[in-house]
């Protein structure tokens, strides 16, 4: 009975350990990136003042009128939103992982459990971000989700296009975690020693370095980024424009995800690593 308790208890705090690094890890990347989603969502929603801009001549303008505050405007309600959906989305992960042992199925499973508990959030931050040259239509986090609420259709409203996001998430996280877990695998036990070092507190266990992690989400970013504009847009795309149709806009996609990717997925080993050196589960302090 003892032995069960302990393994319960060791259960709850690497699951809190998780839930902390993921939620740290997501508000670390979200913010190195926010200015890129700020520009994305306004070329993607074809504003007025935009359409006819590319990526960096959209920040140049929101800079030159805005002010540099302005690239990370909407950036508190993503804060709000990012820190559940990457603690959720990595303590599910490591969850599944453990009981499935399929880290496709395990990622995917992450990104939708994350996307179902935190897509109202991810609404009221692309509205705000949206307003633009003394628009002021929502006032803040709390009035964006009254105004949605009361006008436009209650809980329906807050969760109007979650459909083909769950659909794009599917691949995009699986194809994530997979390849990021596969990656770092194959590093850590065929790879150059130089590209890690051995844990702390455990010394027969290695940890990647922050370049070699960095590089490794990068990669998974990208792979997954790929795999996700190909399915979305394979049956619309490639009968109109060809085979270089599939790829076309992927280059602001490409811009986000990568560092995106790879700052989440190096940050929240990190975090976990710091956690566990710092507070050391029983079986370890006892020992």
């Amino acid at each position: 009975m003892k032995e069960s308790a302990d393994q319960s208890t060791q259960s709850g705090d690497e699951i809190l350990k998780n839930f902390f690094s993921g939620g740290v890890a997501g508000c670390c990347a979200k913010t190195a990136i926010a200015p890129l989603d700020r520009v994305k969502i306004l070329l993607q929603a074809r504003h007025k003042h935009f359409q006819h801009l590319g990526v960096w001549s959209s920040i140049n303008e929101v800079v030159e009128h805005e002010g540099y505050r302005a690239l990370y405007k909407g950036n508190g309600a993503m804060m709000v939103r990012i820190f559940p959906y990457g603690a959720i989305q990595f303590m599910t992960y490591e969850w599944c992982k453990k009981k499935t042992k399929m880290k496709l199925l395990s990622g995917s499973l992450a990104g939708l459990a994350a996307v179902i508990c935190t897509y109202p959030l991810d609404m009221i931050r692309a509205r705000l971000a949206y307003q633009s040259r003394g628009e002021r239509k929502y006032k803040g986090i709390i009035h964006t989700f009254y105004t949605i609420w009361h006008h436009e259709g209650h809980f329906k409203a807050l969760y109007r296009g979650v459909t083909p996001t769950l659909i794009g998430m599917i691949p995009y996280a699986g194809a994530a975690f997979y390849t990021y877990e596969t990656t770092k695998i194959f590093l850590l036990t065929k790879g150059p020693p130089q590209f890690s070092k051995p844990i702390p507190n455990n010394p027969t266990e290695r940890i990647l370095i922050i370049p070699a992690n960095l590089c490794v989400g990068g990669i998974a970013g990208a792979i997954a980024q790929t795999i996700t504009r190909i399915l979305q847009n394979l049956k619309t795309v490639y009968g109109e424009h060809g085979f270089l149709g599939l790829y076309r806009g992927l280059s602001i996609n490409y811009i986000r995800a990568i560092p995106a990717a790879a700052i989440s997925f190096t940050v929240f080993e990190k975090m976990k690593a710091f956690l566990n050196t710092t507070f050391p589960p029983a079986s370890s302090a006892k020992s």
